[in-house]
């Protein structure tokens, strides 16, 4: 048995991952870059500086030096037999702030050349626009997607990603893990958020997701106008959970388990907010603001696929068999 000729076979980081370089190309700081190392050994967690602080240690600013081992490490996927490789365009590269009026020649020139060299060895770029980079400025300044403002910011770096490579890159992701938003305690990587004290977490979520879904839409709206060959998907954090037995309390606690994939993943194929969506949103006690319009883009900027990424299976259960 063999795969198809068109399958894409590969592999995958992120920028702020593997790039390192964080302060070089005109790179501005993004959450990613204030976020300290964990400890294995002691059980510290990794945490969130208020900018950079001297003597804590970021992983992210070392990365595995990709930005500038590019070309020895693309030839070595080459030599392994990629026909894909995915990573993400540091959205603080393009835009150092997030709220610049022009983009970073620099960092739009890196990505030209890292998507040259793919080609050069039959390599398909596949892009994620925001994979945890959101610029620091928009989390510090603007309160990261708890600010509608903060959807007009990414459309307009991604339109600006779209124009560029347009003739470069065809499969695109708009954020990575996007319901991870509600399965981690670190939202600053997916949104930019840091929590107050004493407001309501639910309803933040709540609204956060509804301003990255917009986001999310509206990215795939401009992008097909930019290059109707587009192929544009979401990409889900999936925690794939199986009831322990048959029983239908099993399966009724499995299925709970995935709700919030299922909340994103509706509303990103469907095109609108269906009713294991509003019975979730319901079950949470939240609520959310839309505006008018919203629905509109809703349904219109739909993805083009479904793409995942998964770690491991659950087991969840606790219904006894009689036997």
């Amino acid at each position: 048995m063999t795969f198809n000729k068109d399958f894409l076979w590969g592999g995958a980081i992120a920028a702020h991952q593997a790039e390192g370089a964080w302060q070089e190309g005109g790179k501005g700081i993004s959450c990613s870059d204030v976020e300290t190392a964990g400890n294995n050994v002691t059980g510290a967690p990794r945490r969130l500086t208020d900018g950079v602080i001297e003597g804590e240690d970021y992983p992210n600013h070392v990365g595995v030096d990709f930005y500038h081992r590019y070309k020895e490490d693309i030839a070595l996927f080459a030599e392994m037999g990629f026909k894909a490789f995915r990573t993400s365009i540091a959205w603080t590269r393009i835009f150092p702030r997030g709220d610049e009026e022009t983009p970073n020649e620099e960092g739009l020139q890196f990505y030209d050349d890292l998507f040259d060299e793919c080609h050069k060895y039959g390599i398909e770029p596949i892009i994620t626009l925001s994979h945890f980079e959101m610029p620091w400025t928009l989390a510090k300044e603007y309160g990261g997607f708890r600010n509608r403002e903060a959807i007009e910011m990414f459309v307009k770096f991604a339109k600006v990603c779209f124009e560029r490579y347009q003739h470069k890159v065809k499969y695109w992701m708009t954020f990575n893990e996007i319901n991870a938003l509600f399965l981690t305690d670190r939202p600053w990587h997916m949104a930019g958020i840091i929590y107050q004290q004493d407001e309501d977490l639910n309803q933040v979520k709540f609204q956060v997701a509804h301003y990255q879904l917009l986001a999310s839409a509206l990215t795939v709206i401009e992008g097909h106008k930019i290059n109707p060959n587009f192929m544009i998907g979401n990409m889900l954090l999936y925690p794939c959970t199986y009831g322990a037995t048959c029983n239908p309390t099993d399966q009724v606690i499995a299925r709970e388990k995935l709700l919030p994939t299922y909340y994103f993943g509706d509303v990103q194929v469907r095109g609108y907010y269906t009713n294991t969506c509003k019975s979730y949103l319901k079950k949470c006690n939240g609520h959310l603001v839309i505006e008018a319009g919203d629905e509109e883009i809703l349904l219109q900027g739909t993805v083009d696929y479904i793409s995942f990424s998964y770690y491991f299976s659950a087991v969840e259960g606790v219904a006894d068999i009689e036997m």
